[in-house]
């Protein structure tokens, strides 16, 4: 386990604040010795909160190219068939994945290929698990191309907290499966969209592991 290096900035200016409003106190209200210690535990403790956001697992990257992984770590909160308009223009399977703030904000490719599209699309910051959220919130889409040209979408969402996205791919970039995405600052969801004839893993409620739980299977080609 390791801090991503989206969290140096954020971590570095927390813990000074920290450091600051723990000095002040110290000086200014030294008739409130038990309140000191006890201001000081929860800004440590508040400071290892922000810090445990920015959290990067070593996980065992897996490559199967006939099933579709889990994005990133949450809980499973739709499963329907969607028209995607943006780019692929069709039916699709349509998967979202609400990320905690006590998740793992990692995101990874659920699939292998070469990157067809990105665009990253300014929005509002509705609550992620609100319906709205896939179509006006501030989010990126992702398009990866398989071997045998089918289509994969993956959408990062920004939520009412998560005000930042970041997404590590270009367009016509090779990716391998389960390789890393972005990240997500904070509370957020991830949307993916696939072929709407795939078998589907998981129903809506489920917990899922980015890079490791398999969410669904590719039907094969004849």
């Amino acid at each position: 386990m390791k801090i991503n290096k989206e969290g140096y900035r954020i971590i570095g200016v927390t813990g000074i604040c920290c450091l600051a409003i723990w000095f002040f106190a110290y000086f200014f209200i030294d008739s409130w010795a038990s309140f000191i210690w006890f201001m000081a535990a929860l800004l440590l403790v508040f400071w290892f909160f922000v810090a445990a956001f920015f959290r990067e697992p070593r996980r065992v990257q897996i490559h199967d190219d006939e099933l579709i992984f889990s994005p990133c770590d949450g809980r499973v909160v739709v499963t329907e068939v969607v028209h995607e308009k943006e780019h692929i223009d069709c039916e699709m399977m349509q998967i979202s994945i609400f990320m905690s703030v006590t998740n793992v904000h990692m995101n990874w490719l659920p699939v292998g290929g070469v990157v067809e599209y990105f665009k990253h699309h300014h929005g509002r910051f509705l609550v992620a698990w609100h319906p709205k959220s896939s179509t006006e919130n501030e989010r990126t889409t992702t398009v990866v191309r398989l071997k045998d040209d089918r289509r994969v979408l993956i959408r990062q969402i920004a939520g009412f907290v998560a005000r930042r996205i970041v997404s590590y791919v270009k367009v016509g970039e090779p990716m391998a499966q389960n390789s890393v995405l972005g990240f997500i600052k904070f509370g957020s969801r991830v949307d993916i969209l696939i072929p709407k004839d795939s078998e589907l893993f998981v129903e809506i409620g489920d917990p899922v592991i980015g890079s490791q739980t398999p969410i669904a299977r590719l039907k094969r080609n004849n």
